[in-house]
């Protein structure tokens, strides 16, 4: 697993006094404020103290040790963050989505595996799984209840209890 996951980037500067503005690649700002350091590398190079963290709007603003004045801050736009998952405290059940990447996605009623999570997005209220199956064909699964069963990062699976056409090709589609 990966030790330094993308958290955020820096998009612009917010006022005179140093404030980057960075989209938000994780839950939201007040994950990002329990961290007392973000990198600009993802192997943890280039450690920036943080100081504060705001929300705004869709975003945050972020204001760092020695980062004081428009200047420094827009040095910074451009760089993706990261944090380093050894200071994350994730609730019991929680997971980082880069961890589903490569889980099996299996039947939990059937035994049958439907493929591998190749992206795990977000475009609305709930996670979108991308899965590929074995000849390289690929479905999007919404990972809400009753569908998902359960996500086992440790062992690299998801059970799942698709409905009736889920995981058909279009062709297997028009056979039933």
């Amino acid at each position: 697993m990966k030790q330094y996951l993308e958290a955020c980037k820096a998009v612009s500067t917010h006022g005179v006094a140093g404030e980057v503005k960075v989209e938000l690649w994780c839950d939201d700002a007040a994950f990002l404020s329990r961290f007392g350091h973000l990198y600009r590398g993802e192997a943890g190079q280039g450690p920036l103290e943080l100081i504060h963290v705001r929300p705004h709007k869709n975003m945050a603003l972020l204001t760092f040790a020695g980062v004081s004045d428009m200047d420094a801050a827009r040095a910074l736009v451009g760089t993706v963050f990261y944090i380093d998952r050894s200071e994350a405290r994730l609730p019991e059940g929680h997971y980082f989505q880069v961890d589903l990447v490569g889980c099996e996605v299996k039947d939990a009623d059937t035994g049958r595996v439907y493929g591998t999570v190749k992206q795990v997005s977000r475009p609305a209220a709930q996670d979108i799984y991308t899965v590929e199956g074995p000849q390289g064909e690929s479905w999007l699964f919404p990972a809400v209840k009753p569908f998902l069963e359960q996500v086992d990062v440790a062992g690299r699976r998801v059970l799942v209890r698709p409905i009736r056409g889920m995981f058909d090709t279009a062709e297997d589609g028009d056979k039933a």
